[in-house]
């Protein structure tokens, strides 16, 4: 994104900077990607029950409870972890999987409207960040499932206005996510704006966008499935006049903050617990939790679940102990030892590819879009990223401090040099990784199986 425009604090969208507006919001959606997915992978979604519950029991017998009534006690507690910890992961990926949907509809509005979406590139490159924008400043970090993390979720979801605890200089200044949308909105709709019908986009009806995966599946206590992205909450758009691009921007805003009226944080920046309102819902069926509530949820969970352990006269309990791998802060592949870092480099390889091939499905139609997303772009997410991140979380480092942490995926653009393709690239970065850890052979094949697609420079192949 251009860093010379709209420095002032008065800006707005107008016709003649719609374009950077929009390329603004990709990036707002970009950068809460790597984010969102740092803490998923902290999550350990079914956790050893029979040692929760073990140690549970021994910790209640030596409180003076009986071994009878101690076993009854952690096998229903240890059941609750389990059960949060899986619905946790389930509901953060559920966000994932629509922020990349937002990311996908933000390009399709700039197709139409303002030529090639950039995509390559703009994840954060410096931890900790903040949004693009957002005003007050908050500072958001790659970091472990927390309270905290929860709390920084609910700021980027918020559908109130923040506290002011200061301004940052930015191309065009907003208080919400949502209030940055409607600026575009409003000049949307005052606007008699021409729309490119002939560039392609990403269209329903493909199969390109699935509102669940396995991911975002979680099971109760009595063993029932839940689904957490339903399927009339939103979808892909073809964008080609005024109410299909103000029909994706509500289809953005209404999933993110929720529907007119949501209440947000509490004044004082508390998260509000009362009961689920109609509001809180994205989906006229009334099934899915708009993004802020979903976060509510789980860190109101985790509250009463916290004061259930606390409440047994065993001392205090940080329940995050029993489901949470210990990760370290906003690390980089170039924090990591000679027999992890190429593992890492591997892995953001095909988190930049990602980037890659989508940006691509935006030059090509028909068929050649159609293996693009359904070969390439699906297979990275789902069979080789979601494997990788779950191998390198396997291997484990010493700091300089002596902590040992486990290593985790950084999330960082991996720079494609130009004289090769970015998969011939990616093939060099698996065979020196799997040197290194012979663990992830198994990807070589699904890796060589990827579309051979270019990086765009400049708008051109």
């Amino acid at each position: 994104m251009s860093q010379n425009l709209f420095f002032k604090k008065e800006s707005e969208v107008t016709p003649a900077n719609l374009g950077d507006a929009i390329q603004q919001a990709i990036e707002i959606e970009i950068a809460t990607i790597p984010v969102y997915l740092y803490t998923y992978y902290s999550i350990n979604r079914s956790p050893d029950q029979d040692a929760i519950s073990g140690s549970l029991v021994q910790e209640l017998v030596k409180s003076g409870k009986s071994v009878a009534d101690a076993s009854a006690i952690a096998l229903d507690l240890s059941a609750e972890i389990m059960v949060y910890a899986n619905k946790a992961g389930a509901l953060i990926m559920s966000v994932v999987i629509e922020e990349m949907l937002h990311m996908a509809l933000s390009s399709n509005l700039k197709q139409a409207l303002a030529g090639l979406p950039d995509l390559v590139g703009k994840s954060p490159s410096v931890w900790p960040t903040c949004l693009p924008g957002h005003e007050p400043v908050f500072w958001i970090n790659k970091a472990g499932f927390s309270l905290k993390q929860l709390e920084t979720f609910l700021k980027i979801e918020s559908p109130d206005p923040l506290a002011d605890v200061g301004l940052l200089q930015a191309p065009i200044p907003y208080k919400t996510i949502g209030q940055f949308y409607d600026m575009i909105k409003e000049c949307i709709a005052t606007n008699d704006l021409p729309y490119n019908t002939h560039s392609p986009q990403l269209l329903p009806g493909k199969g390109y966008y699935a509102q669940n995966n396995i991911d975002t599946v979680y099971y109760d206590k009595d063993h029932k499935p839940h689904f957490t992205n339903a399927e009339d909450s939103g979808d892909l758009l073809y964008v080609f006049d005024r109410d299909s691009a103000l029909h994706a921007i509500t289809c953005i805003v209404d999933q993110g903050e929720g529907t007119k009226d949501v209440p947000g944080l509490n004044p004082d920046g508390s998260v509000d617990c009362t009961a689920i309102v109609p509001a809180d819902f994205d989906d006229k069926d009334k099934k899915e939790l708009c993004h802020f509530e979903k976060f509510a949820q789980i860190y109101c969970h985790y509250k009463t679940l916290s004061n259930k352990f606390n409440s047994l006269d065993i001392g205090v309990v940080d329940i995050s102990k029993y489901f949470v791998t210990k990760v370290p802060l906003n690390p980089l592949t170039v924090d990591y030892p000679s027999n992890i870092a190429p593992v890492s480099d591997l892995l953001n390889g095909i988190y930049t590819y990602l980037f890659v091939m989508v940006e691509n499905c935006y030059m090509k139609a028909g068929s050649t879009q159609f293996e693009i997303f359904m070969f390439g772009v699906h297979k990275s997410m789902i069979f080789i990223l979601n494997s990788i991140c779950g191998d390198i979380m396997k291997l484990t480092y010493t700091t300089p401090q002596g902590e040992v942490c486990a290593a985790v995926p950084t999330f960082e653009d991996y720079p494609f040099g130009l004289l090769s393709s970015p998969k011939s690239q990616l093939i060099d970065l698996y065979n020196t990784a799997v040197a290194v850890y012979p663990t992830i052979s198994y990807l070589g094949p699904r890796i060589l199986d990827l579309p051979d697609v270019p990086l765009k420079i400049r708008g051109k192949f």
